[in-house]
């Protein structure tokens, strides 16, 4: 077991936030630790990116329209230390084990609403869960009912692993994996799962260079280009990342074929 704690969470007044945050950030980035910022609009999101990138921090904004192959390369890039902090609206969506990231913001944590209930907080939190120094900063004027009852639950969740770990004589540990680690993600998956299958032929062709493909219509083309849209996006959302490239670089391929026999 890893012993990893629920992490624990302070409420700091939203006068000199911006400021205040940009303190924690350093601290971060010196132990080679990764941030997540999120903040309740788009409009703030890239503002602060902007603000941090003046500040010389490496920072990324990630948004809505950002399509899922770019999310996890975005996401990937963050693991691998290309840049240090990630800020976006709603990163709930991201359903990630992030174990470098050590320290959440949560900008605006008590505007009542979807992304500051509960739940949201609640999950919000946990993604600073996986990292041993995990903290997070709830960044608010007052304390609304949502904080309180996240932070109540966060809490009693953390006694509860504290009280075990004392139990069993376990000392909370990161679990970091090595670079080539994080980019061979897709080859552990598959040694784990045999059935995984996200294309019929030899690993090292391409399939948009199969002779076969020669012979096809433009129809035929097209459901193929489709049926490799949807692998390609299933492989992202399971974060198959080198599967999930290698199927961009088939989709793309297969897309210009299309084009050049229009």
């Amino acid at each position: 077991p890893t012993g990893l704690l629920d992490p624990e969470i302070d409420v700091r007044p939203s006068k000199n936030q911006i400021d205040d945050l940009l303190e924690e950030i350093d601290e971060r980035v010196k132990k080679h630790e990764r941030v997540l910022v999120t903040t309740l609009t788009k409009r703030m999101a890239e503002e602060l990116t902007k603000f941090l990138e003046r500040a010389n921090v490496k920072c990324r904004y990630i948004h809505s329209e950002v399509q899922t192959l770019d999310r996890v390369e975005i996401l990937r890039e963050l693991r691998l230390g290309v840049f240090d902090v990630l800020v976006g609206v709603n990163l709930l969506r991201e359903g990630l084990d992030l174990p470098e990231v050590s320290l959440v913001a949560i900008l605006d944590a008590d505007k009542e609403g979807f992304l500051r209930n509960q739940r949201s907080l609640v999950q919000t939190i946990g993604r600073a869960a996986r990292n041993e120094n995990g903290k997070v900063i709830m960044y608010a004027d007052k304390i609304t009912e949502s904080m309180q009852l996240a932070i109540d639950e966060t809490n009693r969740r953390r006694k509860t692993q504290q009280d075990y770990n004392l139990e069993h004589g376990i000392t909370p540990k990161t679990i970091l994996k090595s670079k080539e680690a994080i980019m061979d993600q897709t080859k552990v998956a598959d040694s784990k799962k045999t059935t995984k299958r996200y294309y019929i032929e030899d690993e090292e062709k391409s399939l948009a260079a199969d002779p076969v493909v020669a012979y096809l219509g433009i129809e035929e083309l097209k459901k193929m280009v489709e049926r490799t849209r949807k692998s390609m996006e299933k492989a992202a959302k399971e974060l198959e990342f080198i599967e999930a490239a290698r199927l961009r670089d088939e989709y793309l391929a297969l897309q210009k074929l299309i084009e050049e026999r229009s």
